[in-house]
C-alpha cells in the first residue's frame, strides 16, 4: 500500500459546561459532541524519493484557508503522525497531504480532525494494525478533540473533553454552519471566559450534562434539541467578536430551531427542521455582516474513516 486517504468530519457542540479554573490551567468539562458532514481529507502516502527521516517528511496543505494552516512541525497531523511512529518504536516516513473544508479556528475542531485522520492513515500505511483504543489515547495526548474526531457519532466528553461515551441519538439532525472571516483563538477565548466570570463574581458550578439535551437526541426531536443547546463560551467568543451577535439574530429571525457559537467559535451554528428549511435558512443567514458564507450540513456522522 503506497498511499491511504481518510475522511474525517467537523464536529459541533451541542453543548459545552466549563467548571472552574483548575490549577494546571485546565477546565473540567461536559462537552457533548456531534460529528456533522463536513470533512477534511489527510492522504499518506510513501515519499518518492529515498530521503530518510523522521516521520512525517513532509506535510502540504490545501482548499480552504489552507495559507492559514502551519505547514511545518505545529501541524496537528505532524504531531499525530511523529507520536504513532513512537507509540510503534520505529522511524516510519510518510508524505501528508490535507484537503481543507472544515473552517481554520472555526471552532469545529479542524486541527484536531487533521490530526485523528493522520492517526488513521499512518496506521493503515504502516501496516501497524492499532485498534480504536490505541489511536484514542495517541490522540488524547495531541489534543482534547483528538479522540471524539476518531469516535464520531454523537458522544459525552468529560474531564478535558477527551474522555467520551457514545450518547444513543435517533434520526438525522440538519444544519447551517455560518463561517466569519478570520478565526478566534481558543486559549484567548477562554481566558476571556474566565476574566468575565471573575468580574461577575460568584462560584462557578461543576458542568453536568444536560438531562433536556439527552433526552431530545434520544427522541430524535429537533424542536427539543433546539432549545436545549448551550455553550459556556458564548459570552466571552461575543466579547471578543461582538459581530457574532448580529449572525445569531439573522438565524433566530430566519427561524432556526436552535443557534449557538460552536465551541470556542467563531463559527456559528443552526439547527434546522429539514434539509429544506436549512438550505433556506443558509441563504437568509449569508446576509449577515460577519458572515463569510453559510454551508449546510447533517449529523451525526461517523469518525475518521479510510475512504472507500
Amino acid at each position: 500500500m503506497s498511499a491511504v486517504t481518510v475522511r474525517v468530519p467537523a464536529k459541533v457542540n451541542l453543548q459545552l459546561a466549563v467548571g472552574p479554573l483548575r490549577e494546571d490551567g485546565y477546565h473540567d468539562l461536559v462537552n457533548v459532541f456531534h460529528a456533522v458532514s463536513l470533512f477534511d481529507e489527510v492522504t499518506a502516502s510513501e515519499p518518492a524519493d529515498g530521503d530518510a527521516g523522521e516521520a512525517p517528511l513532509r506535510v502540504r496543505v490545501e482548499g480552504e484557508s489552507a495559507g492559514e494552516v502551519p505547514a511545518g512541525d505545529d501541524n496537528l497531523a505532524v504531531r499525530a503522525a511523529r507520536a504513532l511512529a513512537r507509540w510503534a518504536g520505529r522511524s516510519y516516513r510518510a508524505d501528508l497531504l490535507i484537503r481543507k473544508s472544515i473552517p481554520v479556528a472555526g471552532g469545529m475542531a479542524g486541527g484536531s480532525a487533521d490530526a485523528a485522520a493522520a492517526l488513521v492513515a499512518c496506521n493503515e500505511l504502516w501496516g501497524l494494525g492499532l485498534p480504536l483504543g490505541d489511536l484514542m489515547e495517541i490522540g488524547a495526548d495531541i489534543g482534547s478533540d483528538v479522540p471524539f474526531a476518531l469516535l464520531g457519532g454523537t458522544a459525552v466528553g468529560t474531564g478535558r473533553g477527551e474522555r467520551l461515551t457514545p450518547l444513543p441519538t435517533s434520526g438525522v439532525f440538519h444544519w447551517v454552519f455560518a463561517l466569519a472571516g478570520g478565526g478566534l483563538s481558543t486559549p484567548r477565548v477562554y481566558g476571556e471566559c474566565d476574566r468575565l466570570r471573575e468580574e461577575a463574581g460568584g462560584p462557578v458550578p461543576r458542568p453536568t450534562a444536560s438531562d433536556d439535551l439527552l433526552a431530545a437526541l434520544r427522541k430524535g426531536d429537533p424542536h427539543a434539541l433546539g432549545r436545549a443547546l448551550t455553550n459556556d463560551l458564548q459570552p466571552a467568543a461575543l466579547e471578543l467578536r461582538p459581530a457574532l451577535a448580529a449572525t445569531l439574530d439573522a438565524g433566530r429571525v430566519a427561524g432556526a430551531l436552535g443557534a449557538l457559537v460552536s465551541g470556542s467559535g467563531p463559527t456559528c451554528a443552526f439547527l434546522a427542521e429539514s434539509a429544506e428549511h436549512a438550505a433556506a435558512l443558509a441563504k437568509s443567514i449569508e446576509v449577515a455582516d460577519d458572515c463569510r458564507s453559510a454551508v449546510t450540513a447533517s449529523g451525526p456522522v461517523p469518525g475518521a474513516s479510510v475512504a472507500g
